[in-house]
């Protein structure tokens, strides 16, 4: 009897030192719903405060769709670039992709050259684009004359980034991955100056003044071990592109850091 006992306080304390072992206990799924939600709700705080008008959408990694005024429109500028690339990679699943085909892509993602895109556009069409929309779930997505006119919306741009991978062939997932991942230096505003060192972005941004005021766009994939969020901040009306990169920056700081709140997570 004696020796049975012994064994059973053994095996809890090796229970309970096997638990500790690994660190302090992540969160579970209705805490880190409750984690997001708060951040979230910080994020949207700091949106109302700013001057001109602030979309945000976030898909946590629970998968819910957080949302602040994430169906109103918004003129893509170079956002949509994100979109031609799906689009045109999705034209050429059947093969490997050529000279010319990485001549016209990398400028016009790492970039975000405007010849390019209009190249690209005269390849895949509108139809194109729309046939992209309809694989992301966007809601709110419209075409008009010229590539930076598409008419966007933060929820879609969570929406398409969230699903990226799944939306480009397989066989050029990865080359699309190092394309969104290699923004040149001067664009890595916003979203990549809120993340810590080492973590994954992938990610494209849209900017350009407009008679309103300068209109300045985000979205972006971000994956922390094997969590994975998608994040779009849209904003227009801004004094002037910096003011436009600080809100983005701001919202995304905030929103995100559930992300980062837990080691080895």
């Amino acid at each position: 009897m004696r020796r049975a006992l012994a064994l059973a306080v053994a095996l809890v304390a090796l229970t309970a030192g096997s638990a500790g072992a690994g660190g302090p206990a992540q969160p579970n799924e209705r805490e880190r719903a409750q984690e997001w939600k708060r951040a979230f709700a910080s994020a949207e705080h700091y949106a109302r405060a700013r001057d001109g008008r602030v979309s945000v959408a976030l898909i946590d990694d629970t998968g819910a769709l957080r949302r602040h005024r994430s169906a109103r429109q918004y003129p893509s500028a170079s956002i949509v670039k994100a979109m031609l690339l799906v689009s045109y990679l999705k034209k050429i699943r059947h093969r490997r992709l050529g000279f010319a085909d990485r001549v016209l892509l990398r400028p016009m993602i790492v970039r975000s050259d405007n010849a390019a895109a209009s190249r690209v556009l005269a390849i895949v069409g509108h139809a194109g684009l729309h046939r992209v929309a309809r694989r992301a779930g966007m809601r709110h997505f419209a075409t008009e004359p010229g590539w930076g006119n598409t008419r966007v919306a933060a929820a879609d741009q969570a929406r398409l980034f969230a699903r990226i991978d799944k939306l480009v062939p397989e066989r050029h997932r990865r080359y699309a991955r190092s394309l969104l991942r290699c923004i040149v230096g001067s664009q890595r505003w916003g979203v990549p100056r809120a993340l810590p060192a080492g973590v994954r972005v992938f990610f494209k941004g849209g900017w350009r003044p407009a008679p309103t005021g300068w209109i300045t766009h985000q979205a972006a994939l971000v994956e922390q071990g094997r969590r994975r969020v998608s994040i779009a901040v849209l904003t227009d009306h801004d004094r002037d592109s910096e003011y436009g990169r600080r809100t983005i920056r701001g919202v995304a700081r905030r929103a995100l850091r559930p992300l980062f709140a837990h080691d080895g997570a």
